[in-house]
């Protein structure tokens, strides 16, 4: 089985949709996607996922599927001391020299308590659900095949919920993967998970935080130049 990560286009965050940039990135990365043989589509349910999944879909008659527990993950508010972006804190460490690698980062006193650990957690346990349901069983660090398939999934989301996913299926700290693959807008992250049924199995990287599709995409004076 494989699944085809997609981050969303560029979004309106306060109306929860793209914006006119964030159309043409997802129509770019929908048309990228054209030639794959596609068997199901989900996305975030979130409306900026959601849209770009459906151009996706669109290309390949199908209809996309909502996952809420993919919904963008919280990382509290600006205004408190809750708010941690961990794309930030991530580099911070770096400059600081503390450890992106460490597995039990959550327990560090800037993530111990914050929002953002437990929508991780939450994010890492429903997305072994939804696996279970695809064929592939949590034990320990890697999955039992329980149903061998040549699936192509696509999963359009969001840099976080994406990020904390990936960071729990090949078990590396969620500090290292928002240090390592921070995505771009509509970035595709391809992994396989090979093997014969009744085989445990670990994922494979086939592509990581690709986003040549929206090479020179933009709307004329986007960004007010």
């Amino acid at each position: 089985m494989k699944i085809i990560f997609v981050r969303h286009g560029h979004p309106n965050y306060k109306n929860d949709c793209l914006t006119e940039l964030g159309h043409l990135h997802a129509a770019a990365v929908a048309e990228r996607l054209a030639d794959e043989k596609i068997d199901k589509i989900f996305s975030s349910s979130c409306g900026r996922a959601y849209e770009t999944g459906c151009y996706i879909a669109e290309k390949h008659g199908m209809e996309v599927t909502q996952l809420d527990f993919m919904r963008e993950m919280s990382w509290g508010k600006k205004d408190t001391d809750d708010f941690l972006h961990p794309w930030n804190r991530s580099r911070e460490w770096v400059a600081k020299g503390k450890d992106v690698m460490d597995m039990e980062w959550y327990a560090d006193e800037e993530y111990d308590g914050r929002t953002v650990t437990a929508c991780y957690h939450r994010v890492a346990a429903a997305f072994d659900e939804w696996l279970a349901t695809l064929g592939l069983q949590r034990e320990g660090c890697y999955y039992r095949i329980t149903k061998a398939t040549d699936d192509v999934i696509v999963l359009a989301s969001h840099a976080g919920s994406s990020s904390a996913a990936l960071a729990h299926i090949f078990n590396m700290p969620f500090t290292f993967v928002c240090r390592a693959i921070p995505p771009d807008y509509t970035a595709v992250t391809v992994v396989n998970f090979g093997g014969e049924e009744g085989e445990l199995t670990s994922p494979q990287f086939e592509l990581v935080n690709d986003a040549r599709h929206i090479k020179g995409v933009s709307v004329e004076n986007y960004f007010g130049n």
